[in-house]
């Protein structure tokens, strides 16, 4: 497997492997800075070839941030590989996912962050966001570039499927094919309200886990998933309601 690396927004690296078995890409994030910053570490297996291409844009001991959007195989499975070959790292996460699980987790103690707490790479400054349960995870958040205004958002907006490494076609319907099949997301009252919160920040890029970078309007499609999951969530709601 071949990871591919894009430049999604100055010194913000997407980080591809396509993974055949899963029909599925596997995305990280490298922001550059005299502090680089990793956004998912990936799976155990992929980490040969993602540490082969974050070297040809850094040196593997300069890293010093590893973040993650939830404690998955897919988002931290590698974290400790990656705090091997980079002495000054840290990982940093939610504070609560700290304290429940990386901990525990992590072979050197990870850096608690608070919600709205910005780690600053020297070029970019990444404020953690805590969005538990959304998409799913009660861990879950996620990372403004706010320099760039790059949203890195986890796993909202996940497309099976092969794609290019950026996009401004539509990304909704993809994104709801994909729930249809996985099932992922927790629906709960505070689901469209927390996407919503997230299209307020007014993102010029997202950047998903498993589909392409999104250089369209933003805002827009935010939005339009808030509205699918809501109609969703009301549908399910009318399902178990007790009929008079």
């Amino acid at each position: 497997m071949d990871t591919v690396i894009t430049e999604i927004a100055p010194d913000v690296y997407r980080l591809s492997t396509f993974v055949d078995e899963a029909n599925l890409t596997m995305n990280q994030f490298l922001i550059g800075g005299d502090e680089p910053l990793l956004f998912h570490t990936g799976y155990r297996s992929l980490f040969p070839s993602v540490s082969d291409a974050v070297a040809r844009l850094i040196p593997l001991n300069r890293l010093r941030w590893i973040t993650f959007g939830h404690v998955e195989a897919d988002e931290c499975g590698s974290m400790n590989s990656w705090l091997a070959v980079a002495p000054a790292a840290e990982v940093a996460h939610g504070a609560m996912a700290c304290f429940v699980q990386v901990n525990d987790l992590a072979d050197r103690p990870p850096r608690p962050l608070q919600d709205g707490e910005v780690l600053d790479t020297g070029l970019r400054r990444v404020r953690h966001i805590d969005t538990p349960h959304v998409p799913h995870g009660w861990d879950a958040g996620m990372m403004f570039e706010e320099t760039t205004s790059t949203l890195l958002c986890g796993d909202l907006f996940t497309a099976f499927g092969s794609y290019s490494a950026r996009t401004d076609s539509e990304i909704v319907g993809p994104a709801l094919a994909a729930e249809d099949m996985g099932h992922a997301t927790c629906l709960t009252p505070e689901l469209a309200p927390t996407i919503r919160a997230l299209a307020d920040l007014q993102p010029r890029v997202l950047a998903p886990m498993h589909a392409p970078a999104y250089e369209g309007d933003c805002h827009a499609a935010l939005g339009d998933l808030a509205a699918a999951y809501e109609e969703r969530f009301t549908a399910a709601l009318e399902g178990v309601r007790p009929t008079a």
